[in-house]
């Protein structure tokens, strides 16, 4: 491998140390060989999402064409054309050896770009049209890197995993998204429980829930159980060497739910976190796990 893509895998696998701690755990128990294709899909989604949400301060229209540029300069790396950028190298060296989908990174830029104009969804189908560019391609994305034996069955579940480990993130980072000015909390379902913006933004700024809101994480708790649930026959159709990963993240990305549910469903006094302590175990039982064993579906008893 020459200078310069090494270079660049190592700059995704900072990225993934740095931004995914979850994640970048759970990487570690993958074959050696397979790690820097993943720290690599990581690199891509993450200095995407940087040019969205860390240039708050420069005008909208140049933060999109930032994006635009990035993107010009990936889709022209994927023609054959020279690319000179610290992380571009290894995404395109990876989609090469795995043959990924074009598609799927296009979709995910699209979805990258709606982040800098979109502030809210309507409904939850909305909110899936954005989480497909933004999360299930991610899974697709992943899915011959990790191996399957009937990748085909496994496709939907991969996708599923997506939208969950991102519907998680949703419910956990309710306090920062208001801080970008966005909710990814469907206004149809806040309508529901009869939460408004203004007591989403009052919640943040006094630290603690309200009993709507609560009932809100509640409901939406169990809309990421939904995913969890259909995403769970895919981690016993993947490669044995991958399982332990996939059952380490999806036991992680769930036991944020499992702490949300602890803290009785309030996303404002504190920031919902799996200790460093369990994180180990998970990934220790994981490790000592038998390839095929079904997972758990994260979070309290689902009704």
């Amino acid at each position: 491998m020459d200078t310069d893509l090494t270079a660049a895998y190592d700059r995704c696998r900072e990225l993934h140390r740095r931004h995914g701690r979850t994640y970048y755990l759970a990487t570690r128990l993958l074959p050696a060989w397979k790690r820097r294709h993943v720290h690599a899909l990581y690199g891509f989604t993450r200095y995407a999402d940087e040019i969205v949400d860390r240039t708050e301060e420069l005008p909208p229209a140049e933060r999109a064409a930032r994006l635009d540029d990035w993107g010009g300069r990936f889709i022209a790396g994927l023609h054959g054309e020279p690319v000179d950028d610290p992380l571009l190298p290894a995404v395109l060296h990876t989609i090469a050896i795995f043959d990924l989908d074009r598609d799927d990174f296009a979709s995910f830029l699209k979805s990258m770009a709606m982040d800098l104009t979109v502030t809210s969804y309507r409904s939850y189908d909305h909110l899936l049209d954005y989480m497909e560019g933004s999360a299930a391609v991610i899974g697709t994305m992943m899915l011959p890197i990790l191996g399957s034996s009937a990748p085909a069955a496994a496709r939907e579940p991969a996708r599923q995993l997506g939208f969950a480990f991102q519907l998680t993130n949703f419910i956990r980072d309710v306090a920062e998204d208001l801080d970008r000015g966005r909710t990814y909390l469907p206004d149809e379902d806040m309508e529901r429980f009869g939460v408004t913006r203004e007591e989403l933004e009052g919640a943040r700024a006094a630290g603690r829930t309200t009993e709507g809101i609560r009932e809100l994480i509640r409901y939406e708790v169990t809309r990421a159980q939904a995913h969890y649930l259909a995403a769970a026959p895919g981690i016993t159709l993947l490669a044995p060497a991958s399982q332990a990963c996939m059952r380490t993240a999806y036991a992680l990305y769930g036991g944020i739910l499992d702490e949300v549910a602890a803290q009785d469903f309030d996303v404002f006094t504190r920031r919902a976190l799996v200790p460093q302590r369990r994180r180990l175990s998970v990934a220790a039982r994981a490790l000592l796990t038998p390839t095929g064993t079904p997972v758990v579906v994260p979070g309290p008893p689902m009704p």
